[in-house]
């Protein structure tokens, strides 16, 4: 009897990418942009909530492109930070530096 194999589509494996950043991220700093923009009704404001959200868009494209799900690494080594010490081994002496 020969195994059954199930294709797995690259459409549903796909991260959840929107204008090539995350999702959430490029949303928010839209919303920044668009609330800084709207708030001030200035020239300045404009030019600077262009200038935001462009940069942003850049930075989130970046990001993405190096790894798709890199928003939710950086919260997952948040949270566990006190579980991982700063140290190659619970057997090494501390010195301070100097």
């Amino acid at each position: 009897m020969a195994l059954r194999t199930i294709p797995i589509r690259r459409s549903g494996n796909r991260p959840n990418l929107f204008w090539g950043g995350d999702r959430e991220l490029v949303l928010f700093a839209g919303l920044l942009a668009f609330a800084l923009v709207f708030s001030a009704q200035d020239w300045r404001a404009t030019i600077y909530g262009i200038g935001l959200w462009l940069s942003a868009l850049y930075v989130l494209r970046l990001m993405a492109k190096s790894d798709p799900l890199m928003r939710f690494v950086f919260l997952r080594s948040h949270r566990y930070r006190k579980f991982y010490p700063p140290r190659s081994t619970p057997f090494r002496i501390n010195t301070e530096r100097k």
